[in-house]
């Protein structure tokens, strides 16, 4: 992989990092807005705290050797899980989602076994 694509990788995982950090402590603090996501969706509150620990733990899985792909296919489940309920239950849009599964896909075929 020459400099470029590696560069560009490491930006994507940052990228994502930083989003499913955020976005996985604000759901493991309790922020309100959070609280109310996960009422709207019915599944119970515990429900939130496993999708901050998925969230946060796997975010930290894009920068540990080996690590990277199943961190990267967590984050994708997560996030289609996100988009469906977006589609079917929240509203209004789930294009954000969408965008933070498209970038760790990218991440999780950069880190496939067959291009290693």
């Amino acid at each position: 992989m020459d400099n470029a694509k590696k560069f560009g990788l490491l930006v994507l995982k940052a990228l994502a990092a930083l989003a499913f950090i955020g976005a996985g402590s604000m759901k493991l603090i309790g922020n309100p807005d959070m609280i109310a996501v996960f009422d709207a969706v019915g599944v119970g509150q515990w429900f939130r705290y496993v999708t901050g620990l998925i969230e946060v733990g796997s975010a930290v899985l894009l920068f540990v050797p080996g690590m990277q792909l199943i961190g990267a296919a967590l984050l994708g489940a997560t996030m289609v899980g996100a988009i469906l309920a977006h589609l079917f239950i929240l509203g209004p849009s789930f294009v954000p989602a969408l965008v933070l599964l498209v970038i760790v896909s990218v991440i999780g075929y950069a880190h496939r076994p067959a291009a290693s």
